[in-house]
């Protein structure tokens, strides 16, 4: 099937952005506005574009009383087809800036959800992950005829099928206690004093989402550094969530009132210290380090007596980097492997040295050398 790409032309005038843009919101219509970017510019997309809710009238509680719900008129469509072209714009016009290692987040509910998934793959993004945003307070089915909507779905593509896109599956894995991050999450919907209100004490955007929500979609996609955008910015989470992370970020809103409320709100964030934010490093990605350097930096002298957690075998360490155990030479993994009587041994975190106070991993003492390295 060919697929149709109308995106800006290719007389259309480009208007750059700074090189590394810091945290911006853009006034105006997002496919208009993101035609300005340079092409593949972009490191993330995070898009809450609207649900089309299809709302025939104001809802009420049993009470008769009235529901905060969402009847804007950015959330109206003539029809499905209006709106399939509405999100098939939008798309092409945030693919079109999308770096080649680039990923895009949609979120949506079981109204526009589906439709904005097919769409994406007609052209051409590679659906990654369907993730389920389950809300721990969700609001009640008032009129009693239908289960409690308690979730929203987010869609999580890759530019296309060969992209070597970022994701930060360690750490994920490392915060959530050494288990694979799952693909149903329980957060909160956002309240209290993280949800913006105008001097009447509403609500200033009715679908303002949890920073909670999108702190893990940036910890797991993205890097210090890389570049942020949301089409669709509301009242700024992404952005502040974003500034906070060490991110830059451009945000796009065509309602002045939602976007003077994010600028403020992105203005008072913070930047979280550099060291919170470093990238995680894995043992296969770290700096190699050989043994034989602990020896030529004199961390470890030779003739010095590695041995294990319970000091029940010993070996001689060699001025060539070798060890020795009992009339046997090798390396740390072999000599380790030979002393526990197994087919393989790591022996950075087998040996230890002897101090003054107690023993000491010699994977310690390569760590001192890797973070030397990296700072550098």
């Amino acid at each position: 099937m060919v697929v149709s790409r109308r995106g800006a032309s290719a007389k259309a005038p480009r208007t750059q952005f700074e090189s590394e843009p810091s945290h911006r919101i853009v006034v105006g219509d997002c496919v208009a506005e993101m035609s300005k970017l340079q092409a593949a510019s972009v490191d993330l997309v995070f898009a809450d574009p609207p649900y089309n809710l299809q709302l025939k009238g104001e809802l009420k509680r049993p009470d008769e009383s009235h529901v905060d719900a969402v009847n804007n008129d950015w959330d109206k469509f003539s029809s499905f087809a209006a709106y399939d072209d509405f999100t098939r714009a939008w798309l092409l016009a945030c693919r079109r800036i999308m770096k080649p290692t680039a990923t895009i987040w949609v979120i949506g509910s079981y109204h526009n959800i589906f439709r904005v998934g097919a769409i994406m793959q007609d052209l051409g993004f590679w659906v990654l992950n369907d993730i389920v945003w389950r809300k721990s307070n969700p609001m009640p089915n008032f009129r009693g005829r239908r289960f409690t909507n308690a979730h929203e779905t987010m869609i999580w593509a890759a530019r296309d099928e060969s992209t070597k896109y970022t994701f930060n599956y360690e750490a994920l894995k490392a915060a959530n206690e050494d288990v694979q991050a799952r693909s149903d999450w329980l957060i909160p919907l956002c309240t209290g004093e993280e949800r913006l209100k105008g001097r009447d004490g509403k609500k200033v955007h009715p679908t303002q989402k949890p920073e909670g929500l999108l702190a893990r979609v940036l910890l797991s996609s993205s890097k210090p550094g890389d570049l942020v955008i949301d089409p669709f910015n509301g009242t700024g989470t992404t952005g502040a969530v974003a500034k906070r992370l060490g991110r830059s970020y451009i945000g796009f809103e065509r309602d002045k009132t939602y976007a003077a409320a994010a600028e403020k709100r992105i203005a008072s964030i913070l930047p979280l210290p550099g060291a919170t934010l470093a990238p995680f490093v894995t043992a296969r990605e770290a700096p190699r380090v050989p043994f034989s350097e602990l020896i030529e930096r004199g961390m470890i002298l030779p003739g010095t007596k590695l041995v294990d957690s319970k000091k029940k075998h010993g070996a001689l360490v060699r001025a060539d980097g070798a060890i020795m155990l009992g009339d046997k030479v090798g390396s740390i993994h072999r000599m380790g492997a030979l002393a526990q009587g197994s087919e393989a041994c790591n022996g950075w975190t087998f040996w230890h040295v002897e101090t003054k106070k107690g023993l000491r991993l010699i994977d310690e003492l390569r760590a001192e050398i890797r973070r030397e390295m990296t700072a550098g």
